[in-house]
């Protein structure tokens, strides 16, 4: 495919393997921009109203706070507070994360899709499928366990509240729209490992793989750092994901296509 092809409908490619789904769902072929369009907003719409609509549970979440850090202080890796106490001595460093954490999510996560459309057609379909699979298998978790998060509990700091910062789940308007503890697993760092690896995995420029890899181990750090996730939320985050590629494959009968530095499959352009 040369720079000045568009991704089209009607270029596909044989399923490879065999799949729970009939072969004719199971075809390579590049997405359809309002069918997507219908698909993200859709998705993201069902997510987060079961999301928001999980029972409030106080007790049972903050017990099962206690019970997370209790492990983690038993393990000697409830490093949590330090790095939010240390954060929030630099306002700068607390206002950076507080905005990294409240809006990189979306930004990137959206950015990599829409790249993916535009470079990488015919393997946009086969990437997005553990995402959704991966949201869809973390509501169970918010249902099953409800979980403070750092920031509710004793000697933590809420960034987002003590520097007056908009748009995280700490703020009070968007508390009140929110499921405070659809903490387990963490979303946050499950869209950005999925947003790492495939820009990784797909860039050809050495230095956009660089943020690719960096990408996930700075969400981890500002999750941290603002009080709003255990990293243990990311683990489980990370095993959300990993099901969500487990689930695809099984469906789909191929492995998502994660290795297109020598792929058959020429980009459109370089990243």
């Amino acid at each position: 495919m040369t720079t000045s092809e568009a991704p089209t409908a009607d270029r596909v490619v044989a399923p490879r393997g065999r799949g729970l789904l009939p072969a004719r769902f199971r075809l390579r072929r590049a997405p359809v921009w309002w069918q997507e369009l219908a698909f993200i907003l859709g998705s993201y719409w069902a997510y987060s109203l079961i999301r928001n609509g999980v029972p409030t549970r106080t007790a049972a979440a903050f017990l099962n706070a206690d019970t997370v850090y209790s492990a983690e202080r038993a393990l000697g890796l409830d490093f949590e507070l330090a790095v939010n106490l240390a954060v929030a001595e630099l306002r700068w460093l607390a206002i950076v994360c507080n905005y990294f954490y409240a809006t990189a999510h979306f930004v990137v996560t959206i950015g990599a899709l829409v790249w993916m459309y535009r470079r990488h057609p015919l393997d946009y379909r086969s990437l997005r499928t553990p995402l959704y699979a991966c949201n869809a298998i973390a509501l169970l978790g918010y249902w099953l366990y409800p979980l403070a998060p750092p920031r509710m509990l004793d000697g933590f700091i809420d960034t987002v509240v003590v520097f007056d910062t908009w748009g995280s789940w700490g703020s009070t308007n968007v508390a009140e729209a929110s499921n405070q503890f659809a903490a387990m697993p963490s979303m946050h760092f499950g869209w950005a490992l999925w947003s790492g690896m495939v820009i990784y995995r797909l860039a050809r420029r050495r230095w956009v793989r660089g943020l690719g890899a960096a990408y996930p181990v700075l969400t981890l750090f500002a999750i941290v750092a603002t009080a709003n996730h255990f990293w243990v939320d990311a683990v489980a985050g990370a095993l959300c994901l990993g099901f969500g590629f487990a689930l695809q494959r099984g469906v789909l009968g191929m492995p998502a296509e994660l290795a297109m530095a020598a792929g058959s499959q020429p980009p459109l352009a370089a990243a």
